[in-house]
Parts: structure tokens; sequence; C-alpha cells
């Protein structure tokens, strides 16, 4: 009778844990990425699967960033655009998207959650082509409506989950200062740089090693990359002096992708003397997003809401 009690209770609290996360869904903005033609469009239909974690997406047809703004009366918020991972095979999109959200909204910060299209299903000749293009057409978004929705320009930053925190490195070291040759007006004269970069245990070197995660590097570059392809994404080799501030979090167990992720990307930017913070845990498999009971992991959120404190991001 007592653990059918048990049961019973635990049953409701999910129950009801799933349902704030449903609400909270329903008051985001849904914004498509492109309002005509897509670059690279497939002819995929999005697929979305439901786990323990919450929902997850594959085969993106249509790029989009939800937006989840900050209820505070500060007109001049900062934001950060949140990439889950999936090994550029699906998206994450509740553990390591929606609840991150919130957790921003917490401090005051607008977020906008990407749904960005995963190399793993598209063609040959887009694969390496698509995620980067919906971040840094994301950014283009986010900064261009900044007076709309009460945002500070110069406050705009990245936060990347394991391939996600690939992608997050990558608009972070591959962004430019607009497209000139672009007929839109937005493309043209807006930056596609983040302000700051966060990286929870994140992909960043396709260098054939140890570190490597062959799955994200197979998804995005193939199983045959070229050296120049291998290199380019490989964004420890891709920092230079304007390269955003960045923390980088961490577990020394994860075997998945190993810290030296991390380390390498934070060594190329104390070669620039660009401010950075770098936080690895002794313990924690990969994929813990705020992680779990009996893991020290679990306050790296505050810690990363400290170092944000620290760059004057937040008040």
């Amino acid at each position: 009778m007592k653990n059918f009690i048990l049961i019973y209770f635990l049953g409701l609290f999910f129950a009801l844990a799933q349902k704030k996360t449903i609400n909270f869904y329903k008051e985001a903005e849904r914004i498509n990425l492109y309002s005509n033609v897509i670059p690279c469009k497939s002819n995929l239909e999005t697929l979305v699967d439901y786990n323990s974690t919450g929902r997850t997406f594959k085969k993106i047809a249509n790029p989009e960033i939800w937006h989840f703004p900050a209820k505070e009366i500060n007109k001049n918020k900062p934001a950060v655009l949140v990439m889950p991972g999936g090994g550029y095979f699906d998206l994450w999109f509740d553990k390591e998207g929606v609840d991150v959200a919130k957790w921003l909204n917490s401090l005051g910060v607008t977020a906008f959650v990407l749904k960005y299209r995963l190399p793993h299903w598209e063609s040959e000749e887009c694969k390496s082509k698509v995620a980067l293009m919906d971040a840094q057409r994301a950014m283009r978004i986010i900064r261009s409506n900044s007076k709309k929705w009460s945002i500070n320009p110069n406050k705009i930053g990245v936060l990347g989950f394991s391939a996600g925190g690939h992608l997050a490195s990558s608009i972070s070291t591959h962004y430019d200062n607009g497209l000139s040759k672009s007929s839109i007006e937005m493309e043209k004269n807006t930056s596609s740089r983040p302000d700051f970069t966060v990286l929870i245990y994140p992909v960043v070197t396709m260098q054939n090693s140890q570190a490597t995660h062959y799955g994200s590097r197979e998804n995005l570059i193939g199983k045959k990359p070229s050296k120049e392809y291998i290199d380019y994404f490989s964004n420890e080799l891709q920092v230079k002096a304007d390269t955003p501030p960045a923390i980088m979090i961490h577990t020394n167990e994860d075997s998945d992708v190993p810290p030296e992720n991390s380390i390498l990307y934070y060594l190329a930017l104390r070669k620039y003397n660009i401010p950075a913070a770098i936080h690895i845990w002794e313990k924690g498999e990969h994929g813990l997003a705020f992680g779990k009971d009996g893991y020290s992991f679990k306050s790296w959120a505050q810690i990363c809401e400290e170092w944000m404190f620290e760059r004057e991001i937040i008040n």
C-alpha cells in the first residue's frame, strides 16, 4: 500500500512538472528564420519524438527561434540564443533548450531557443552549411529586433550543449559584421557576432584525436572530410583577437565528449588574452544538462550566473 501511494504521488509530481513545461511552451513566440526562400531547402518533414527528458526533433524542415521574453521591466535586457545538443543528429529541445530558457528568464535574460537544421539529414552539398547558416540568421534577427524586444544589442550571447556547443563556438569564431553583397537589409547591416559564449560539455575540435566526437564530425562534414574542412570546423584553430569572451563547463568523466574540447578552446582564448573561464568537475557523464542529485556538476548554473555578473552581462 505504501509503495502504491509513493508511486501515485511520484506520478502526480512528474505530470505537474510536464504540465508546467507545456504551459511554458505555449508562451513562446515561434519565429521562422526565413520568411521567403530557405537556402539549402530540403524535402524533409520535421519529426517530433518524446523521451524521459521531453521533446526531441529530427529532420527539421523549417528552422525557427522560440522566443521566451524575460518578464523584468528593464528595457535593456541581455539575451541568449540557446543551442540544444544531439550530435547534429537530433535536438534535445526540452532538456537543453526550453528548460534553459526558464533558467535564463529567472535571471532577467530573454532567451531564444534555436531549432536549427540537423546536418545528418541534409544533402552532402548542404550538410556542413545549414546549422551555422541558421545560427547566424538567428543572431541577425535578434539583434535587428533588439529595440522591439527591449534587448541590449551589445549583450546578446550564445549558449550551447554538446554539438550545440560546437555550433555556439562556430558562430563565435565564424561570424561577420554584415554581408555587404546581400540584397536583404538585415543581412547587409547586422553583425552575426555573439557578445559572449557559454559552452556546456561542448564539441569543439574536429581533428583526428582522442578528444574528437566522431559522431558529430561525421554528421557535419562526412566520413572522409578534407583537411580544410577538419581545420575550418576545429574551432580552437579559428579563435582570433575579436572572438567573444567565453565560459566552458565540463566533467572529467565525460567519455563521449572529453574535457580536452573545452581545454583547447580555453587555451586558444588565452593565447589572444580574451577573457575566459573554465570549470571541470570530477564526476558526471556526458549530457547531464542541469545535472542530477549527487553530482556537484549541478552548481554550474550558479557559477555561470556569477560569471555573467562579473562580466556585467546581468545586474
